[in-house]
């Protein structure tokens, strides 16, 4: 079993960077993929980016390629979320999760962290 924190959310102005942490528990982090996922008011949870359980493949939602890079150290049992370029329409929860594959669906996932919120602001 795994347990995830999710950490780093806040508020920041359109254009600028935050790095969102996942902490997780238990000793068998490196066997999972990890994703991450989020949810705006009044909208679906949506797939954001997942990486395997090397770190050797990742994956991203179109709307953030290029500006979010997903990351992990298996080491320190932490997966990262490093997004560049936001924009108001990033403004959402967050969720970090641990699945068996790096999948772009919620059912691909077992373990679930908190959320933690990411405001950015026009």
């Amino acid at each position: 079993q795994v347990q995830l924190v999710d950490s780093g959310g806040g508020l920041v102005q359109a254009g600028g960077s935050l790095r969102l942490s996942c902490a997780a528990s238990g000793r068998t982090f490196s066997s999972y993929a990890m994703g991450w996922f989020r949810q705006a008011p009044g909208k679906e949870r949506e797939f954001v980016a997942a990486i395997n359980w090397s770190g050797g493949s990742t994956y991203y939602a179109d709307s953030v390629k290029g500006r979010f890079t997903i990351s992990r150290d298996n080491a320190k049992n932490t997966v990262a979320l490093q997004m560049n370029s936001l924009k108001s329409v990033d403004t959402a929860v967050y969720y970090c999760a641990a699945g068996s594959l790096p999948g772009r669906r919620q059912y691909d996932y077992h373990y679930w962290g908190q959320g933690t919120q990411v405001t950015v602001s026009s």
